[in-house]
């Protein structure tokens, strides 16, 4: 079972190239070079050199790199499509994407780029909530994910983006849904308190409690805690493989369910067994 590690993703501004060099030795498992919010206008087109250069030097190790470009309608989005799709990104994440219409229009402008390039959505407007479905339906021709933009919803909402994240819990879970749906990763927002470890810990964990794949970050201190929150943990390691050794016992074949511990775990349940023990093979060690 192949299984990429996205457990903490960290958005460095490509306009920093001390950032992006720092980049290559960080223990982060996805490296997003931002083209888009955190480059000021006027370093736009020295960010979009910046990025299309790290993605081809490389370095990153196992990491993925993924390039966020400006959106359409901006200035700068033709521009950064073209440079990002030449330069071959492991996945190309684009900002705004509120419908199924906006998504084929992006993947219009990726249609030179190789196959196993993903797109990424980022889930951050009302309008993309109530269409949620319609959108992965239609990012399923390439490996994607829902990026889910907590600060822009807020900002539109008028919502108050606190810890516990009240307002936007039932958003969360039905972007999950929506993504797991269609094949689909799914990474949660940032939190921008970036000294605040409790805080982060709390939405890290409870983001892994809803299936999201891990954490959009915007500083390398918080990297430590996704990667513990979104890592298998002893106690779930242990129970993967005590599930797949009880279903693997002679008078268990052809069972639907076998007792493991207190509980009982039905046969398909082994997938996700199989799946605990495979992200704890690629979450052990350095990148």
């Amino acid at each position: 079972m192949t299984v990429r590690p996205r457990r903490s993703a960290l958005y460095m501004p490509a306009s920093n190239q001390r950032a992006i060099d720092k980049a290559r030795s960080l223990p982060c498992d996805v490296v997003i070079l931002d083209l888009e919010d955190a480059v000021a206008p006027e370093a736009k087109e020295d960010a979009r050199s910046n990025a299309v250069r790290a993605v081809r030097d490389g370095g990153f190790g196992e990491r993925e790199v993924v390039i966020r470009v400006n959106a359409l309608g901006t200035p700068w989005a033709q521009d950064d499509l073209a440079a990002a799709v030449a330069a071959r990104p492991d996945a190309i994440l684009a900002p705004k994407v509120g419908d199924a219409e906006t998504v084929h229009r992006y993947l219009a402008a990726l249609a030179e780029a190789p196959p196993t390039t993903g797109f990424w959505a980022m889930v951050e407007s009302c309008r993309a909530i109530f269409r949620l479905d319609a959108i992965a339906a239609s990012m399923a021709v390439r490996p994607g994910a829902f990026v889910l933009g907590t600060n822009d919803l807020a900002k539109e909402m008028g919502a108050r983006l606190t810890v516990e994240r009240n307002p936007f819990l039932g958003m969360m879970a039905m972007a999950v849904a929506a993504a797991k749906g269609h094949g689909l990763a799914a990474l949660d927002g940032v939190y921008n308190a970036f000294d605040d470890e409790a805080g982060l810990t709390r939405q890290c964990v409870e983001a892994r409690a809803y299936g999201f794949d891990g954490k959009t970050l915007i500083h390398p201190r918080q990297i430590e805690v996704a990667n513990r929150a979104f890592s298998p943990d002893d106690d779930e390691i242990a129970w993967a493989r005590a599930a797949i050794a009880a279903f693997d016992l002679p008078e268990n074949a052809g069972r639907g369910a076998v007792r493991v511990g207190s509980e009982m775990v039905e046969r398909l349940h082994l997938e996700q067994a199989h799946a605990v023990l495979a992200r704890a093979m690629r979450t052990d060690g350095p990148l």
